[in-house]
């Protein structure tokens, strides 16, 4: 639908609930089978509110119509649902393979008390189960993937010997980061240069093994500049792990040099190798940037860019697009929701880390309507949002549209990635191609 002056209020949200946090942690970890104790659209809403909303992905075995569910009805409000989840739980491990179950209930059962923990509980000598609690009113979907993995520390982790060099990763929710396949893992890849071994939870094989592994790492890594940092205090009380953050995922050289320096401050490793391993990727990432030169110098010279974008990820594409490509930052909109406490840091890494006198306003803001008002009125040539904004970014705004948070209807992303050395020449590409040919 073309932009218009009649087309002022539409609803178009950022994220989904905290159930759809926890099922899209359930869907991403390889081997898990979610079980909802729901009414039945809380899951089916999740097939094009979250899944098919992350670049047009699919959820997997259990992902769409064939979720298992316990469908609440009004007769379930009145009487309970414990039962019919007993039920459901006994068929699901009978009919469907998988290598963890997870119940996951929503608004009703937290309205009515059902006691999904015991009712899972029955089953711990059969199978690998836990429950979440996550019903929709308490939070979104950042709340989600968070409670979800308290939920596993709580009931299915166990304390481990330390294994040296292991190194967890949390902060990249499935699905709300549409590129986290790829991302989680050219974070591997990078840490694996100085002999680090990565715990990727999500988007590998064994993931059970790999959750269970959490207890055993020597650190864990947060890739966000809030979501996860609950999660890893947690584990820091429960298993003694020691944690670091970063403002999000990196993109470009800077970025992952900097993450690869925190994390062997951190573990001792000899730095030597560190800038080693830097040195030969910067010469390759670099040589390789000159092949898009003519065309950010040429075409369009130091452009003004507006972002629209959850904290991490706007954080990770700003400084590399102006630290290193030379763009102009106008104006950030962040539509994560962090915690006020956060605030004040996320806002000093979009101005204090840039390198350039303009600094770009920031906006906090999740609403839509309120977003394209602040929009309005402003010098950008380039527009990186979500899917929202590509239908009024050309007529509106006169600017090029590239899509890079969620929602993104407009792409498919399987294992695509701006993460890493690599990465930034990826969202290089994808931007130039918006404008670089005659034809």
């Amino acid at each position: 639908m073309a932009a218009t002056d009649s087309m002022e209020v539409y609803e178009a949200p950022r994220f989904s609930c905290s159930l759809a946090g926890a099922f899209g942690a359930t869907l991403g970890l390889f081997g898990g089978v979610p079980i909802l104790h729901s009414g039945a659209g809380c899951g089916l809403g999740q097939h094009y509110g979250m899944t098919f909303a992350a670049g047009l992905n699919a959820g997997g075995p259990q992902g769409t119509t064939n979720t298992p569910c316990s469908c609440l009805v009004e007769e379930h409000v009145i009487f309970g649902g414990e039962d019919k989840l007993r039920k459901l739980i006994a068929s699901t491990i009978e009919l469907m393979e998988g290598d963890l179950y997870v119940v996951i209930s929503g608004c009703v059962p937290a309205l009515i008390g059902d006691d999904v923990a015991q009712v899972t509980k029955e089953f711990r000598d059969q199978t690998a189960i836990f429950s979440v609690d996550a019903p929709g009113f308490s939070g979104n979907t950042y709340l989600g993937y968070e409670l979800f993995l308290q939920a596993a520390a709580a009931q299915l982790l166990e304390t481990r010997p330390v294994q040296k060099g292991l190194v967890t990763i949390l902060g990249i929710v499935p699905y709300q980061h549409i590129f986290w396949k790829g991302s989680l893992a050219v974070v591997k890849q990078a840490l694996a240069r100085i002999g680090v071994e990565a715990n990727v939870l999500f988007c590998e094989f064994g993931g059970l093994e790999n959750l269970r592994r959490i207890p055993a790492a020597e650190l864990n890594l947060v890739l966000s500049p809030w979501n996860g940092h609950t999660v890893a205090t947690d584990l820091e009380e429960r298993f003694g792990t020691p944690w670091i953050d970063l403002p999000g995922v990196p993109v470009g050289p800077k970025q992952t040099a900097h993450l690869l320096r925190a994390v062997a401050a951190q573990l001792g490793i000899d730095p030597n190798l560190v800038e080693r391993v830097i040195a030969e990727e910067e010469r390759h990432t670099y040589r390789f940037m000159e092949y898009v030169g003519d065309l950010l110098v040429i075409g369009i010279p130091q452009a003004y860019l507006a972002v629209v974008a959850d904290s991490g990820t706007a954080i990770g594409v700003i400084q590399f697009l102006t630290n290193e490509a030379g763009s102009i930052p106008d104006i950030v909109i962040l539509t994560d929701d962090p915690p006020e406490e956060r605030r004040a840091a996320i806002v000093a890494q979009l101005s204090d880390e840039l390198n350039t006198v303009l600094k770009p306003e920031v906006v906090f803001e999740v609403d839509s309507y309120r977003i394209r008002q602040k929009l309005r009125g402003r010098t950008f040539s380039f527009l990186l949002a979500s899917s929202q904004e590509k239908y009024i970014a050309a007529e509106e705004f006169k600017a090029i549209h590239h899509s890079i948070a969620f929602p993104a209807y407009d792409r498919m992303i399987v294992d695509r990635s701006y993460a890493g050395w690599r990465g930034g020449l990826n969202l290089l590409e994808d931007l130039v191609s918006k404008f670089g040919g005659p034809l």
